[in-house]
């Protein structure tokens, strides 16, 4: 018989990054030799007191369902977090713990998007979040940010377009933003903030590079502006990226009691909980120093240096500093330009892959065709050897 597949699943785009980095490894896997910028995850070990945390649930038997919403102890050591850090007040039933923040995502977005509301989400952007607000009817609405405001939108760019909207719901904000790295400061979230309350819309902020930020930059959780901005808001963060735990998947979120509950029942009816191993493991990760992360920090930062610089020494190429995270998004506008028949950046990217096996991810991915993102979290050795594969397939243009 024909299986009928729905046409929510016909319409759903595979992601991207996920795409480019299954079919460099498969090219991988059959002996080619591909430096591979794609890879949106650390490529440095779950620390080993974390790793023995997450053993130790192992022996101990902590094996079976855990409360849904996430285990006291966990819980606690978040709103201990989100204390310190932060500087905001949660109690036990204003959190959840969820598979990745990626799922935290999700949940927000199904409990506050009703079939045609408007999701307003600043491009460039993660490639999950347009899919997402289709995969719950919504109707994502791009605000597109501009290159030499560092990819940050404005208030008054928001307020027009909310001005413009039928019904609009919430806000995704991402910073430090993936794929941009950029950071908004204090002043520019409160202007953002005020604009979603006094147009009664929510903020979704993902904060899950936020202990990924170089030089003297700070990062203001938009939750802390004010107490009413506090109620507005679903904070969104997770272990993934500080610690080097992606296929840990863990990630948590953040909010008035109602929305939690909410997210919780459809976590119930999903997921059901996170795995107790997990969460063994992250209450050891959010009890470490900032210190014991400096480590990485300082590795970013110096991948980070060196290939920036180095982008823009490539004529035709210009790259911003990123502030956070681990991408760099150059504009290779210039190279675009019909030649080989190279239109797009995806066709780009195509074409730098299989002819000089380089793995870099199309900006038309993130709302952006005139971009292309590198992600440094990988050896020196391999973004030195990429860059010069990258300029090589350039200069052949």
């Amino acid at each position: 018989m024909d299986i009928k597949i729905s046409q929510r699943a016909r319409e759903m785009e595979p992601s991207a990054t996920i795409q480019l980095f299954s079919k460099a490894k498969k090219m991988m896997a059959e002996g080619i030799d591909v430096v591979n910028f794609g890879v949106g995850e650390p490529d440095f070990n779950t620390p080993k007191k974390v790793k023995e945390a997450g053993i130790k649930a192992i022996e101990d038997d902590f094996l079976n369902y855990t409360v849904t919403t996430g285990i006291p102890e966990l819980k606690e050591q978040i709103i201990n977090k989100l204390q310190e850090d932060n500087q905001l007040k949660y109690n036990e039933e204003e959190i959840i713990v969820t598979p990745g923040a990626k799922a935290a995502l999700a949940e927000s977005l199904a409990v506050l998007c009703d079939p045609g509301d408007e999701i307003f989400i600043p491009a460039p952007y993660w490639v999950s979040y347009p899919p997402q607000v289709d995969l719950v009817r919504g109707k994502p609405v791009i605000i597109k940010s501009k290159e030499k405001n560092d990819f940050k939108i404005t208030a008054k760019q928001l307020e027009q377009g909310m001005k413009n909207a039928d019904s609009p719901t919430a806000l995704i904000l991402n910073y430090p933003n993936n794929p941009t790295g950029a950071i908004y400061n204090k002043e520019e979230l409160a202007q953002i903030a005020e604009v979603c309350y006094e147009n009664d819309v929510m903020i979704i902020s993902d904060e899950i590079y936020e202990k990924l930020i170089y030089g003297s930059y700070n990062h203001t959780s938009i939750a802390s502006i004010d107490d009413d901005i506090k109620e507005i808001t679903i904070v969104i963060n997770g272990v993934s990226k500080a610690y080097a735990m992606t296929g840990w998947r863990l990630g948590y979120a953040a909010a008035r009691k109602e929305i939690i509950d909410s997210m919780g029942k459809i976590q119930g009816q999903t997921a059901s909980c996170v795995t107790g191993i997990s969460q063994k493991a992250a209450v050891e990760a959010l009890q470490m120093e900032d210190e014991e992360l400096e480590g990485m920090v300082n590795t970013f930062k110096e991948r980070r240096d060196y290939l920036v610089d180095e982008l823009n020494k490539i004529g035709g190429v210009n790259c911003n500093l990123p502030k956070g995270a681990f991408y760099a998004f150059p504009n290779v506008s210039e190279y675009i330009i019909g030649k080989k028949g190279i239109d797009s950046t995806e066709e780009l990217s195509q074409y730098l892959l299989n002819n000089y096996r380089v793995a870099i991810v199309p900006g038309s991915a993130f709302g952006k065709e005139s971009n292309l993102r590198f992600s440094y979290a990988t050896s020196m050795e391999n973004i030195k050897e990429g860059i010069a594969r990258f300029a090589e397939g350039l200069k052949s243009l």
